[in-house]
């Protein structure tokens, strides 16, 4: 864990060194991902069994596919306390995104065009769920929630079942938010699948979901063939707290990020010397008890950041720069420093806002731009499943208002026939 000091020499260029720290997978996983690709273009679903045989140890029968009675059965079995939980948690994501629904314009200007624009889900979408160790539930409730809010008429889930295991909780979480068809496929090849389709899986518009390397990286390459949500790198948090937390409520915080990924990245901003080094030593205290310690030890010790600030005024700048998936603002009044707060994934306020609530039942969505990315990406929203369709009424007279000016620009850029279409109507 690295510990820097605003008032310090070199810290301008020790926390440069910190932003710009990408955290990224260097495996060259570019080319293979191609192959991939083309390899599923080609092949279709003769390729896909043959790299589920190979990743997932899984050979493809009469069971491509998950039937929505398993989902329904795996709901049912849920423990009450587990189903509420889910439950919850769903129509809160509900409520919270049917908000984000945009409205359709249409009016008639000053020189009577009719001008508007209406929105519209795409067709069909599809949702990325890992296996393994990322196999969460919430997850695909955040992801499939805001799909089918949108008006997505087919939505897609593939996930990779190693061994033939499927995770009960993904399949309940797949009932509650309506998903029409699961696939037992994952991977670099299950993201082009789902992007040019094979006999037996449709292609869709849009394709959202986290991922391994190979995931993200086949997102990237799809990318203008299908839309995506983005391209997400390892998660991060950070907290600006002052001296008068609970240590042990913020190195839990900071430990809530650790814990997914030994890349993943936390950082506490605190203008409490004393309080950073309660909270290294809760941090300490607290990993033995954990049963990810080994993935949040490594990301703690090899990726952890505290920075000790003369005061919390220098912190919405540091916070700018840094342009992290969550902050959290752990003060009795927050809102001067998230009014100067410009960059951010989504922000928690006050001393009562762990982020992990928003990972689960807050209702905002919790996939967020990583690796600074929130200086010009949002998180996961309604209008990622929808597009604007923008349109046009002339009539005679209010053609004859505007259109000159058309004509003339037309001229101008050396496109006659341009021109010329609009020209024939006003009768030159």
């Amino acid at each position: 864990m690295q510990r820097l000091d605003s008032r310090e020499p070199g810290f301008a260029a020790a926390f440069a060194a910190v932003v710009s720290d990408r955290r990224e997978n260097d495996a060259d996983v570019a080319s293979a991902v191609t192959a991939i690709i083309a390899d599923v273009r080609a092949r279709g679903d003769a390729a896909l069994a043959e790299y589920t045989a190979r990743f997932d140890h899984h050979v493809l029968g009469d069971d491509w596919q998950i039937a929505p009675d398993a989902c329904k059965a795996a709901y049912e079995a849920l423990t009450p306390a587990l189903r509420a939980a889910l439950d919850t948690a769903a129509a809160r994501i509900r409520a919270y995104h049917a908000s984000q629904i945009p409205a359709d314009r249409d009016h008639t200007d000053a020189q009577g065009v009719r001008l508007g624009a209406r929105w519209n889900a795409v067709d069909a979408a599809g949702l990325y769920v890992p296996g393994g160790r990322a196999a969460y539930p919430s997850s695909l409730l955040m992801n499939a929630i805001p799909a089918k809010v949108a008006g997505v008429a087919r939505l897609v889930v593939v996930t990779p079942t190693p061994g033939g295991v499927v995770n009960p909780l993904v399949l309940a979480a797949a009932h509650i938010a309506g998903v029409d068809e699961i696939w037992r496929v994952g991977g670099a090849q299950a993201v082009a699948a789902l992007a040019y389709g094979t006999d037996r899986i449709a292609p869709v518009d849009v394709i959202t979901g986290p991922g391994n390397a190979y995931v993200a990286e086949a997102k990237r390459q799809l990318y203008g063939v299908v839309g995506i949500d983005m391209v997400a790198g390892p998660s991060e948090i950070l907290v600006i707290a002052d001296g008068q937390n609970n240590p042990a409520w913020i190195a839990a915080d900071l430990l809530s990020q650790a814990e997914h990924d030994p890349v993943a990245q936390s950082i506490l901003i605190t203008d409490d010397a004393h309080f950073a080094d309660a909270v290294a030593q809760a941090v300490q205290d607290a990993l033995p008890s954990l049963s990810t310690q080994a993935t949040a030890r490594a990301s703690w010790d090899d990726y952890g950041v505290i920075i000790t600030v003369a005061t919390l005024a220098e912190a919405p700048a540091l916070a700018n720069a840094l342009a992290a998936e969550h902050v959290e603002i752990a003060t009795d009044a927050p809102e001067a420093l998230f009014a100067q707060i410009r960059h951010a994934g989504s922000v928690f306020l006050g001393r009562h806002t762990p982020e992990a609530v928003g990972d689960y039942v807050a209702g905002p969505n919790h996939v967020l731009p990583t690796g600074r990315r929130a200086r010009f990406a949002s998180g996961l929203s309604v209008l990622d499943f929808m597009k604007r369709t923008s349109f046009i009424a002339c009539d005679a007279a209010s053609l004859a208002k505007i259109g000159p000016a058309a004509v003339a620009l037309a001229d101008a850029e050396g496109l006659p026939a341009h021109g010329r279409s609009i020209s024939c109507r006003l009768g030159q």
